[in-house]
């Protein structure tokens, strides 16, 4: 059965938010990078429920939804995977208190995962996961579609 996960794309004062990864032991190409905060759907989520709750448990803040902007399907993972445009509405940043803050020995392999607001003109320059969606958001960001 095909996954689903959802992630958002948060402009943050002069940049976007991201969570970058550190010591990622479970992947042996690369074992640091940024990504778009997110993650699967629970059972009975629609994806804009899922992804506003995986971005108050990674960062946690609250955001709304704005519009979908890109999807595309991963063979690798069997999965879709949906990023949405999000509006930061409150919440301190950085005070996320997801499973993967928790210790667990479950996300040990997954290396530490560390909130960060990276600025608009220096997001070109980063390891950001996944590719594919990497090179559609920077071209939208110099056309200003975003």
């Amino acid at each position: 059965m095909e996954r689903t996960r959802v992630a958002g794309i948060i402009p943050m004062e002069d940049g976007f938010a991201f969570m970058h990864r550190i010591g990622v032991v479970k992947r042996k190409d690369i074992q640091e990078y940024y990504t778009f905060p997110g993650g699967g759907l629970e059972e009975g989520e629609t994806p804009e429920e899922g992804c506003i709750r995986e971005i108050k448990e990674e960062f946690g803040i609250h955001v709304n939804i704005v519009k979908k902007l890109y999807e595309m399907k991963s063979e690798k993972f069997n999965q879709k995977e949906i990023f949405y445009l999000c509006e930061y509405i409150s919440g301190e940043f950085g005070t996320g208190d997801g499973p993967e803050f928790s210790n667990n020995p479950k996300y040990a392999d997954s290396g530490k995962y560390f909130p960060e607001i990276i600025k608009r003109e220096d997001i070109e320059d980063l390891l950001l996961l996944p590719p594919d969606i990497k090179d559609r958001f920077v071209e939208d960001l110099k056309k200003d579609n975003i």
